[in-house]
């Protein structure tokens, strides 16, 4: 059996109160409408002498800028999967090799790069993960996904049904109190076996279910953003990886939008000023920014010294309830 070995970048930004992850059109596999693919290619041993190098390079080759921050973030090797070969800036599907495996990555980079010289598309999180964003309240799907997910359960043996319910129960719960953010992948993968992911129906041949919500990619890409999203929304918890994702110069609200951003969730003004003062990352620049529709407001810039001397610290996250 012939292995291939390819790496895939989850290459997240900024812009406008909105995150978003870089990707390429896909000429797939189905006629019925446009979809999308990860930066992603083959590691090479006798070009590449890590993985790393190998991801920036390719990256650069494919969207035509340089990423910064970058992680690994898992293997992902489930049968059935296709590496996408890169012709002219799009995503086309490979399946002569017999066995995939791929290591995911994450990449942080300002709203600088948004604009790049090849054709790729930033998509934002919220189109590939509706029901990710609470921002402006519970979101519109879950009244399709909902009673989906009970019709899903109620199928089951009546063995399984109540683990079913649980499931569902846990990481859709009835009342935002219990929400939490972190668990992407695992929303992510209940609604695929639950048939409600536009991937499910294509892995089995089907038509896609008209209640599924989000953005379709090819093969388990979407999977791949989901436990990138998954890990952004946790580590800036304890680490300040939010930074890299900040210009040189912000406002304390332009900080707090881009948290709302990455976590869908509305964050409390006041407690998370108060929370941000107590870590040091932040240093008053004494200048004004005058174009935010209101009171001039004071500039900052990330202080990498803090960092050195707390490198387990993040940024507390106080929601609005």
């Amino acid at each position: 059996m012939s292995l291939v070995i390819e790496l895939s970048a989850v290459v997240v930004t900024i812009r406008d109160h909105q995150a978003y992850v870089l990707c390429l059109p896909y000429d797939g596999l189905r006629n019925d409408g446009p979809q999308l693919a990860l930066p992603s290619g083959p590691f090479l041993p006798h070009n590449h002498r890590t993985f790393d190098l190998a991801l920036r390079a390719f990256v650069t080759e494919q969207t035509g800028f340089t990423i910064g921050y970058v992680e690994q973030l898992y293997t992902f090797g489930d049968d059935g999967r296709y590496a996408p070969v890169i012709t002219e800036g799009h995503a086309v599907a490979d399946q002569q090799a017999e066995r995939i495996i791929s290591l995911g990555y994450l990449a942080l980079t300002p709203d600088k790069a948004f604009h790049t010289g090849l054709k790729t598309e930033w998509v934002a999180f919220n189109e590939l993960f509706p029901w990710e964003d609470w921002r402006e309240g519970p979101p519109a799907c879950l009244s399709r996904l909902k009673p989906a997910l009970d019709q899903w359960a109620a199928s089951a043996p009546a063995s399984e049904q109540a683990v079913r319910q649980i499931r569902i129960q846990t990481l859709f719960p009835a009342g935002f109190d219990h929400w939490n953010e972190e668990r992407v992948l695992d929303r992510y993968e209940l609604l695929y076996d639950a048939g409600l992911i536009p991937e499910a129906h294509r892995h089995q041949g089907k038509a896609p279910d008209p209640r599924t919500g989000g953005h379709e990619m090819m093969s388990d890409h979407r999977r791949i953003i989901a436990t990138g999203l998954s890990r952004l929304r946790g580590k800036i918890k304890y680490r300040p990886v939010i930074f890299e994702l900040m210009p040189e110069r912000f406002t304390l609200l332009e900080l707090q939008r881009a948290l709302e951003a990455i976590t869908g969730l509305n964050l409390h003004k006041q407690n998370f000023r108060r929370a941000l003062e107590r870590t040091g990352f932040v240093t008053p620049l004494g200048v004004y920014k005058d174009d935010t529709g209101g009171r001039p407001a004071e500039l900052y810039s990330y202080n990498r010294e803090q960092f050195r001397f707390s490198p387990s610290q993040g940024l507390s996250l106080p929601t609005l309830r």
